[in-house]
């Protein structure tokens, strides 16, 4: 039996839903509908420091929704690919570091539900970091291929 690897436009595309639906969570967490004590290890201890630490969170994930959009030829920019991959790779290492903090947590949810996400977030971000863009420097609109 072989086992083969995702697509890179499969993982370009399944990086952007995931972190689409990772915003849409912060702002959850941020709006006070989802409880606070499931993220950041159960260690927060206020709102202040929650808004602190979703502020930093919501800003690597445009961030990284922005990298993998540019990847994939989704936004009409002119990015070189040696960025590209740096913070693909980047994103690889922030993805693998947050699963071992998943695993640390001390919210039972957090750590079963977040740490197999960002473990899938860490495989996918390296399948497009070990690929070439669709075309060199981000390409047309709509050239996920």
């Amino acid at each position: 039996m072989s086992l083969s690897l995702p697509s890179a436009r499969f993982a370009a595309r399944a990086l952007l839903l995931i972190i689409a639906l990772t915003l849409v969570f912060h702002g959850l967490v941020i709006g006070g509908v989802v409880p606070f004590q499931i993220v950041w290890g159960g260690r927060l201890t206020g709102r202040d420091e929650l808004l602190a630490f979703e502020a930093v969170s919501v800003g690597l994930n445009l961030l990284m929704l922005a990298a993998v959009a540019a990847w994939a030829g989704l936004l009409r920019v002119q990015v070189p690919a040696g960025l590209l991959r740096a913070v693909l790779w980047l994103m690889v290492a922030l993805f693998a570091l947050n699963t071992v903090g998943n695993l640390l947590s001390t919210n039972q949810f957090e750590k079963l539900v977040f740490t197999p996400l960002t473990l899938l977030l860490a495989l996918l971000s390296l399948r497009l970091a070990l690929s070439k863009p669709p075309v060199a420097g981000g390409a047309p609109a709509g050239a996920v291929r």
